[in-house]
């Protein structure tokens, strides 16, 4: 029999998987896959478990949200044989399913897994760390990380805004200079993600360009602004969605150096990915083969 791999997060978004795994196991059985079940009980769980046994399996399934996702994609990162991945999204954004087109629906996900087409996915890493599809710094980006697991599960969405709105007086700019494929950048900057998706926090990447298997990644730099004009400029470009405003700046690189004045907090697929004051990111061409829907991803 094929042998797979499912590894759930049970506490991710509202816990809907806990009423929802023995049907969607009796999917995979039907389908002719003797199934092992993990749940997982500690942070890095899944990384360090992928890390020895993936090449063990046919095909690995996990659960969860983003950081579940997040500690799946590095874990096969890290072996010479990966086999393909299904990803059933239960957790609060689902950034990653967003951009593949993969539904939110647990048993409609479980069915583009055992019916889909593979994807050959680009993979970012951060220095020994893997991403999926977003490292980010500066303002609101502990969001994700900081805010309680039982508010993401009574409010949603709403919960990030909230805990955003309570981190506001912490927000302060960092000194960088970045080194991309055709030039360098230097200055201070109070926002900062490197990305390979077609949804950011929720929100549609609308651009013709942006491909997750183009081998190239995408950065964008919010300046620190020096006055108030500039502050509500910044402010308006960016709910504008105007990334031709001249405090924004723009660019795809497949890979990008980074050296700040101080040690800088990252997070990586909305979990914490460490302070540091150098790293090197890189994109890695088609690393991960992905189930999804027969219709190739669009923007």
């Amino acid at each position: 029999m094929k042998k797979l791999l499912f590894a759930i997060n049970p506490h991710a978004g509202k816990g809907e998987i806990k009423t929802k795994a023995l049907e969607v196991i009796d999917l995979f059985v039907h389908d002719g896959y003797e199934v092992t079940v993990h749940t997982t009980q500690r942070r890095r769980e899944i990384t360090h478990l992928l890390a020895g046994r993936a090449a063990l399996y046919d095909l690995i399934v996990c659960c969860g949200g983003d950081g579940t996702l997040n500690e799946t994609i590095d874990g096969l990162m890290r072996c010479a044989q990966r086999p393909p991945l299904g990803y059933i999204p239960a957790g609060t954004v689902n950034d990653f399913a967003s951009s593949l087109g993969i539904s939110k629906n647990i048993l409609q996900a479980a069915h583009t897994i055992l019916q889909g087409v593979p994807f050959a996915c680009d993979i970012g890493s951060f220095g020994a760390r893997y991403f999926s599809y977003i490292a980010a710094f500066g303002a609101f980006t502990d969001v994700a990380y900081q805010t309680p697991q039982q508010s993401k599960n009574m409010l949603g969405r709403a919960a990030y805004f909230l805990e955003g709105i309570r981190r506001l007086p912490s927000i302060h700019p960092y000194h960088m200079k970045l080194t991309h494929d055709s030039g360098e950048i230097e200055g201070d900057f109070l926002f900062g993600m490197v990305s390979n998706a077609l949804s950011v926090g929720g929100f549609k990447l609308r651009s013709p360009e942006i491909r997750m298997n183009d081998g190239l990644l995408e950065l964008l730099l919010v300046r620190d602004p020096k006055n108030a004009a500039e502050a509500t400029a910044i402010i308006g470009a960016v709910l504008g969605r105007d990334f031709s405003s001249p405090y924004i700046t723009t660019l795809r690189t497949k890979q990008l150096s980074i050296s700040a004045a101080e040690a800088v907090p990252w997070t990586l697929d909305g979990e914490f990915g460490g302070k540091v004051e150098t790293v090197q990111i890189e994109n890695h061409h088609a690393a991960i083969t992905v189930l999804t829907n027969p219709s190739p991803p669009a923007p």
